[in-house]
């Protein structure tokens, strides 16, 4: 096949597997199979040993790809990590992003070992599947119509941004280790003190400079903004690596301040980072998949099963378990915490590494990761919705706004649209517009009634069930939240 023949026919392939992999994310909702598993095999479908047929055994190239997709990623979760999840669970979240994953990578070894793997893959294999992935516990939740309750979510989404540097760390110092580098524990204490540091301050500085840039500059398109931050994310993962930080500490840490002040045209960064953030997921689990032969995984099943069940039931539980109760958490919140550590698509990047670096045995290793994240997803997976409700976490039924209204500006204003859901019970069901006691500076722009787009006038009755949009101040949101009996979104 000649150009441009080839080049079409590659990008048609990409665009069929993009299509495929995007409409399977509602799929997954409806069979309440988490959404990584449909991607990892849709790519293992299209692969040498699947219906594809497409040969593809770059370890290299999937492991920069899965770094660049991982980076966009942990910069779309600071964006979306809101300052008071931070106030709320930075030391509970701290302590199982470092401590906890610290003790649930060596437990894991030492099970692995004493299943029969030298001490070399072992030690590689628990640092690899230490880290958990918030993203897989909320897709399960959601597809479950679930709504967690603020504390118990706010310390998994802030710990699933901190603990994939602690498991980068861990499989560098491990893949060092399997080369045949001696590393003492002074060293590692070091080396460890040094990443987090570094990655932590490089980190923090980025997020100002990219936010004092955005207010700073006044670019002729709204579409090169974004271009900015994307930036501001690659170079400070970028030159927190190359410092000796970590990276992935860094872009997190920066999403985070970046978000914590206002920016120009802000919900139109969401929404490209958002999008941004998909397509690298989809693209990385893909490609992972297209890595993986099935015939391999089959040699893997007895020890692969026995790996997962034992950090599902026993490492990463005790391991949670016992960093959260000198907190005094409450026990249930602890017990779901310690159960609902699922993986991701981390722990199979990590596993490419090993491979990339040469470490003797990397290609049977990076199967038997993939094998335990699939059984993960699945057990402690599917229990996570049953368990939330029967722990009695789950918010009580909150309805997402039927319509979006958004201000878009380079200047900063002080207000923000507000949605509220009247109940038949609020102080203002069945209430004139004109006869609502608002503070100063709000006003109702909208009302949403069934199909119906209602233009308020004061002689407008807000009924129950309708959809009210109202400007408001940010000192006024707790004043509206009580006259309409519920909170805003």
């Amino acid at each position: 096949m000649r150009e441009p023949a080839t080049t079409a026919a590659l990008l048609a392939a990409i665009g069929l597997l993009l299509a495929v992999a995007g409409l399977a994310s509602p799929i997954s909702r409806r069979l309440g199979v988490p959404v990584l598993v449909l991607f990892l095999g849709l790519g293992i479908l299209a692969g040498s040993e699947g219906i594809g047929g497409i040969p593809f055994d770059d370890y290299g190239l999937a492991y920069r790809l899965g770094t660049l997709a991982l980076v966009l990623i942990l910069f779309d979760g600071g964006l979306n990590t809101a300052p008071v999840v931070v106030r709320r669970a930075a030391l509970p979240a701290g302590l199982l992003a470092t401590v906890a994953v610290l003790a649930t990578a060596f437990a894991t070894a030492a099970v692995a070992h004493w299943l029969g793997l030298p001490w070399s893959l072992a030690l590689l294999l628990g640092a690899v599947v230490s880290s958990t992935d918030a993203a897989a516990v909320f897709a399960v939740l959601r597809s479950g119509g679930v709504r967690l309750k603020q504390s118990p979510a706010a310390t998994l989404e802030l710990e699933s941004g901190l603990n994939d540097p602690m498991a980068v760390f861990l499989t560098l110092v491990a893949t060092e280790i399997a080369l045949g580098s001696e590393i003492r524990p002074v060293e590692f204490a070091g080396l460890l003190l040094q990443q987090f540091a570094l990655g932590g301050a490089i980190g923090v500085a980025m997020g100002y400079a990219t936010r004092a840039l955005l207010r700073s500059v006044r670019l002729p398109a709204a579409g090169l903004y974004p271009v900015l931050t994307v930036a501001g994310a690659l170079l400070s993962f970028g030159v927190a690596t190359l410092v000796d930080g970590s990276g992935f500490l860094a872009v997190y840490l920066t999403g985070i301040v970046l978000a914590s002040g206002p920016l120009p045209y802000q919900a139109g960064l969401r929404r490209v980072h958002d999008a941004l953030a998909w397509l690298s997921q989809i693209t990385m689990f893909v490609i992972l998949g297209l890595l993986v032969f099935p015939s391999r995984l089959l040699t893997w099943v007895p020890i692969g099963l026995a790996i997962a069940a034992a950090l599902a039931f026993v490492t990463r539980p005790l391991a949670a378990w016992v960093v959260l109760t000198p907190l005094r958490v409450p026990w249930r919140e602890r017990f779901f915490v310690s159960w609902v550590g699922l993986r991701g698509a981390v722990p199979i990047i990590l596993a490419a590494y090993p491979v990339v670096r040469g470490v003797p045995g990397g290609d049977e290793l990076f199967h038997l990761v993939f094998f335990v994240v699939l059984v993960n997803s699945f057990v402690p997976g599917a229990t996570v919705s049953w368990l939330a409700r029967r722990l009695g976490l789950v918010e009580g039924p909150h309805r997402e706004p039927t319509a979006a209204v958004e201000l878009v500006s380079l200047r900063d204003f002080p207000g923000e649209f507000l949605w509220f859901h009247v109940e038949p019970a609020s102080a203002v069901s069945e209430a004139y517009v004109r006869d609502l006691v608002m503070p100063e500076g709000c006003l109702v722009t909208l009302v949403v009634r069934g199909r119906e787009v209602v233009v308020p006038r004061g002689s407008t009755q807000l009924l129950p069930d309708d959809a009210v949009c109202v400007f408001a101040t940010p000192e006024s949101r707790a004043w509206l939240g009580l006259i309409f009996g519920g909170e805003a979104s």
